[in-house]
């Protein structure tokens, strides 16, 4: 009876000490505490780095689906896990699609299908991954279909995300060197079409391997890949290549990566190298954001624009360096709004307007300004040139703060513009008006200022401002005075060397309104 009397007074203590428990008054007086179910972190571990909620690995769409609203928030007092954020978004990794990232397989469908999925979704964010080397063939990520505000993303940090803006590119994506994959001749690689809201960014590589379409020596490919060597060793299969893979490949280049028909278009932090021709081209988009991006290809590699633009307005391109074989920046018609400033260039043909009004067609540029950049070793340094028999006008372009250095011929104008084949001479041209020069200093190896104008639609309102610019002198054997022909304008300050040539005053030549 001990015994039973001892198990009595335990069980009595123990309900003793429920009873007194605070949540269970809560609970007997219905204040009920709801707890919200725990579930796995938002971002967690898998292949890609970075996972999905409730580590669903399954290949459906759900299961790639990043949801905030249905994961747990921290730990609140009184150990309950409170539900903070009811946003959603959207990680859509192209290896959760089945893409292998190793430089060889063919990962164009993995690509295809995450876009397709994040394409339905808002503010989704397309993701490449670091660390890994991704074959894509050409293929197109378009619109307009598409929710608005997505991010291809190439590399992904948790601490950075933005899930309102959207394809978050770390990784690195090749092209082809064969020549099946570009058929007859393509003229784009990576296409972006008809979207609102897109934004690349990262820290990753979009590789060209244009040399294959140059037709290079294999010194000059070695000197190449030196400049672009990392994650090089995942993908040595596939960049190998020889004279008679180059004669094989079409003759239209495709440019590397290509917006067309956008509005709200970011690209950042991303590395485009050895495009086959243009690297960036943006074609009839409006509100373009473009920082931080690195162009690379050699000086002599034919056609290789930096950054295109054409039929595109509201356009800034900042804090950006670019190498290679033509163009830096290329404007073309139909721009207007377009602020350049902080870019670097060289090797290149520096910063252009033009070629404009070829095939007697009508080009208007307006607005554009240029400022506070740099040039090294590059043919001209800021270049307006037209075609002639063209019509239409280019008027109120700045270049201001502007640095060169070993540049050929830093100012200049040529309404006389031929890509070295036969061309006639002709009456009409583009007309070119209001073009300021401020504050350019430096280095020239051939000619400081060359000014070309029409003889029946002279160039006016051409101003000069503190233009300090000094021949180099392992080029003096070389070099030539200032050359105006047909210009009319306004010294504002002495310059170097002495600018003579510039006819003040207007023209009484009428030019065409755009």
């Amino acid at each position: 009876m001990g015994n039973v009397g001892n198990l009595v007074f335990i069980i009595f203590i123990a309900f003793f000490v429920w009873f007194l428990n605070p949540d269970t008054c809560n609970a007997r007086e219905g204040k009920l505490l709801l707890q919200r179910k725990v579930t796995k972190p938002i971002i967690s571990e898998t292949k890609s780095g970075f996972g999905h909620v409730g580590s669903r690995h399954n290949r459906g769409g759900a299961g790639r689906l990043m949801r905030e609203s249905d994961t747990a928030q921290a730990d609140q007092p009184g150990g309950t896990v409170a539900a903070e954020n009811d946003g959603k978004s959207a990680i859509f990794s192209v290896l959760d699609y089945g893409a292998r990232g190793n430089g060889n397989t063919d990962d164009t469908k993995a690509f295809e299908a995450a876009w397709a999925d994040a394409c339905k979704v808002a503010a989704s964010t397309m993701l490449v991954p670091s660390g890994s080397v991704f074959l894509v063939k050409p293929v197109s990520f378009s619109g307009p279909d598409c929710e608005s505000n997505i991010v291809f993303q190439n590399n992904f940090d948790t601490s950075d995300v933005n899930f309102s803006n959207p394809l978050q590119l770390d990784g690195k994506i090749m092209a082809p060197t064969s020549s099946e994959a570009w058929g007859s001749g393509l003229l784009q690689w990576l296409e972006f079409t008809k979207l609102k809201g897109i934004t690349i960014r990262g820290s990753g590589i979009i590789d060209g391997q244009g040399s294959i379409w140059w037709n290079k020596s294999p010194a000059t490919n070695e000197l190449e890949s030196a400049s672009s060597s990392e994650k090089e060793s995942n993908s040595s299969s596939s960049t190998e290549m020889n004279n008679e893979d180059a004669v094989k490949m079409p003759s239209t280049k495709p440019t590397a990566l290509r917006f067309y028909g956008s509005s709200d278009v970011t690209v950042t932090g991303i590395t485009i190298q050895s495009s086959p021709q243009t690297h960036l081209k943006f074609d009839d988009c409006v509100t373009v954001q473009v920082s931080g991006v690195h162009v690379s290809s050699p000086g002599d590699s034919p056609n290789t624009d930096g950054i295109h633009l054409q039929n595109s307005q509201d356009v800034v391109i900042r804090n950006t360096n670019i190498a290679c074989g033509d163009d830096c920046i290329s404007i073309q018609t139909g721009c207007s709004g377009v602020f350049i400033h902080s870019v670097n260039c060289g090797p290149g043909h520096g910063f252009s307007i033009g070629g404009l009004g070829r095939d007697n067609t009508k080009a208007c540029v307006s607005n554009i300004t240029v400022s506070d950049t740099t040039m090294h070793d590059t043919l001209t340094g800021v270049r307006i040139k037209t075609w002639q028999g063209g019509s239409g006008s280019v008027q109120g372009i700045m270049f201001s703060n502007i640095q060169v250095s070993e540049v050929k011929i830093p100012i200049m104008i040529d309404q006389f513009y031929c890509d070295g084949n036969k061309c006639q001479n002709e009456t009409s041209a583009v007309a070119v008006s209001g073009i300021s020069y401020q504050n350019i200093k430096g280095t020239y190896t051939e000619t400081p200022v060359h000014f070309a104008c029409s003889d029946s639609l002279p160039c006016t309102g051409v101003t000069l401002n503190t233009i300090e610019l000094e021949a180099l002198e392992l080029q003096s054997k070389n070099l030539n005075e200032p050359f105006c022909w047909q210009t009319y304008g306004e010294l504002k300050t002495t310059t170097t060397p002495p600018i003579d040539c510039l006819k003040m005053g207007k023209s009484s030549s009428n030019s065409f309104q755009c």
